[in-house]
């Protein structure tokens, strides 16, 4: 097994909102959940899943209704590694409506992200949102 170097740790972690954005923009609910540890839960304003396969529901129902068209944008503004296997990103973003360039204020987020590193591969075993403002 390889072992990154800190830098290429941090760039591991710093890379999962990146993946959320992708998933999003796909329309993805399964590369959206897999980003997730399969124990893993996410905490939206008024929402809470816990495992990949209730995130994944849960996206699914969201991108053909509520979130359909929209994208999503975030990024770092603190990571701190609290072990070898354990990261917390800070990250501020929020959802693009259709047409948008910059998130409105009142879709705009501040977000905690604690990301594990299980067999090599860093994921999100908690993601957790509330209103920026």
């Amino acid at each position: 097994m390889t072992t990154l170097s800190a830098p290429d740790q941090t760039l591991a972690v710093a890379a999962l909102p990146q993946q959320i954005i992708a998933a999003w923009a796909a329309h993805d609910a399964e590369a959206f959940a897999d980003v997730f540890t399969e124990d893993g839960s996410m905490i939206l304003p008024g929402v809470h899943r816990k495992g990949q396969a209730e995130i994944r529901a849960f996206m699914g129902h969201a991108f053909a209704g509520p979130y359909q068209g929209t994208r999503v944008t975030g990024q770092p503004i603190d990571l701190r590694f609290l072990g070898e296997d354990v990261c917390l990103l800070t990250t501020e973003g929020g959802v693009l409506a259709p047409g948008e360039s910059e998130v409105a204020a009142e879709r705009a987020v501040r977000a905690s992200w604690l990301a594990v590193r299980r067999d090599g591969q860093w994921k999100l075993a908690a993601y957790q949102n509330s209103p920026r403002d």
